[in-house]
């Protein structure tokens, strides 16, 4: 069977190159009149961790995203429209990461701390449910996908995706109360996704 979605990934790796780059600009070097010597420059850099902490946790999550967006197209095989549109709602999704990461990287370590996590948490829940709702389309109908792929595989995938929306739901509920162990959680999805890619790369070798 030819692949059809060739485009589709193209289109996709670029708009994920986009958003990677966009967090970079979230990251300020400080105006030379306002550093006189180390000390200064060391003062500063500290000061901006929440800039860091936010720039590595979006990076990092929007490269997992990237690496399983790229497992799950090697299962696709053939378009059609609902699979393009729920693409294009995940890359919609990626492309508007770097706002709550603004948010986050401004306002994590003042008042507002509680209310920039649930935004930076909400937008990773809808990203999930955008891949559980690729996958949903795309599984339904097994023309879809690659020749030989069993249905053992294709649930491993879809309880794959699954799994992540609870825990970023319980990460947005502790982004109320106790902002930190929410972005902890969100640290630890990725070792979730970093190794549950693994177990796509294995479905496709069945």
């Amino acid at each position: 069977m030819e692949k059809e979605t060739l485009r589709i990934e193209g289109f996709s790796d670029a708009v994920f190159a986009i958003a990677v780059t966009l967090l970079v600009l979230d990251l300020h070097v400080p105006e030379k009149d306002a550093i006189k010597n180390g000390s200064d420059l060391l003062v500063y850099i500290e000061n901006q961790w929440p800039a860091f902490l936010a720039f590595i946790l979006s990076f990092f999550s929007i490269f997992i995203m990237w690496v399983n967006h790229h497992k799950i197209f090697k299962q696709i095989y053939s378009r059609n429209s609902a699979i393009m549109f729920a693409n294009g709602l995940i890359l919609f999704l990626v492309s508007a990461v770097s706002y709550p990461t603004a948010l986050l990287a401004r306002y994590f370590d003042g008042e507002a701390s509680s209310v920039v996590v649930a935004l930076y948490t909400w937008i990773f829940v809808f990203i999930n449910l955008a891949y559980n709702l690729l996958w949903f389309l795309a599984s339904r109908d097994k023309k879809l996908l690659r020749p030989g792929i069993t249905d053992a595989a294709i649930r491993k995938i879809h309880n794959n995706y699954l799994y992540g929306l609870p825990i970023y739901v319980i990460a947005l509920i502790f982004s109320f109360w106790i902002p930190i162990v929410s972005l902890m959680i969100i640290l630890g999805l990725w070792i979730f996704w970093a190794l549950s890619s693994g177990k796509i790369e294995m479905s496709m070798k069945e």
